[in-house]
């Protein structure tokens, strides 16, 4: 299969990437990244940089391919970044805009196969409750644009083809800045994590969402939610986080806190224990990680100069 990766230098991309390969498929790479480009080029990807709002230069690069995969995203570079409502700004515009143009030119050149990255963390508030595909989402003014998104997949497959959005949760794993910071302030005392601490958190280890991109290009046309089999308590990802590093049961911000965080804050906070049960029904995926239990620990042995819980701890407070 010919497929066109938007967003192949991106976290999700450059690890999706060469399972495709690894599977046979032939792969088009468009990402903004000039090393990591060269690094799949490297692995035997086409790697190239085209605008993304250039439908001519859209069209042109996606002729001859059976399937697209739009990973292209701009996510801010930091957690303090992500509560500037500007930050967002170019990642609304990918997710409004890019993927309209790249669903229009899906649709005129017959391109069987669409698949979109979307966002999970817009479901509603639901407490201890399982959360699936069936939930109505209630996206606030920072994520709207994942139902832009979302349109545009599906789109795709009334025109006649299939299309699939994948609603990530959170990510974390090796070389995430996201994940870095979590253990540093977990060695500090503290979980970054808004929201009450019997409220659920819902991750997926950036390895497990690249193998769900690889599963959705023979999935069914629909929505899928890509996260842990078991999401964490807020409370339960701290002392697991702790422990790991050895360091003492982190606090978490009081309550209140998310109001001053905007939209941001209030989405951040929600109680969401998401379910995968629909992806992992299709026979195509299932995570390597099933919980924060084993993922966060395979994230904390992946970092430099981590040796031993208690150097560790001092690893991340550096």
């Amino acid at each position: 299969m010919r497929i066109l990766v938007t967003g192949a230098s991106g976290v999700i991309g450059q690890r999706a990437v060469p399972l495709m390969l690894a599977s046979g498929h032939q792969i088009t790479a468009l990402g903004r990244s000039r090393d990591r480009l060269a690094r799949l080029a490297q692995e035997g990807a086409t790697a190239t940089i085209v605008d993304l709002f250039d439908p001519k230069a859209i069209m042109n690069a996606m002729a001859g391919h059976d399937a697209v995969v739009n990973l292209a995203t701009h996510i801010p570079g930091s957690f303090v970044r992500t509560f500037i409502p500007g930050a967002w700004a170019e990642n609304d515009r990918i997710r409004k805009v890019g993927s309209s143009i790249l669903a229009d030119a899906a649709i005129e050149l017959g391109v069987p196969r669409f698949v979109q990255e979307s966002f999970a963390l817009t479901y509603p508030d639901s407490g201890v409750n399982w959360v699936d595909e069936t939930i109505s989402v209630q996206p606030t003014r920072y994520n709207r644009t994942v139902l832009d998104a979302e349109a545009s997949a599906m789109r795709v497959t009334r025109a006649g083809a299939c299309g699939v959005a994948l609603r990530f949760a959170l990510l974390y794993g090796p070389g995430d800045r996201f994940t870095r910071e979590v253990f540093h302030y977990v060695a500090r005392g503290w979980i970054p994590l808004l929201g009450r601490p019997d409220g659920y958190v819902s991750m997926v280890t950036q390895d497990d969402a690249a193998s769900a991109v690889v599963a959705a290009l023979k999935a069914p046309a629909g929505v899928y939610n890509v996260v842990d089999d078991e999401p964490l308590t807020r409370r339960e990802l701290g002392d697991t986080i702790a422990s790991i590093i050895g360091a003492r049961p982190p606090k978490l911000p009081p309550a209140w806190l998310a109001r001053f965080g905007g939209s941001i804050g209030e989405t951040l906070a929600r109680s969401l224990r998401l379910s995968n049960r629909k992806l992992r029904a299709t026979g195509l995926w299932e995570p390597r990680y099933s919980s924060g239990l084993e993922g966060w620990r395979a994230a904390s042995v992946a970092f430099e100069a981590f040796a031993g819980a208690a150097d560790g701890a001092r690893h991340f407070e550096t």
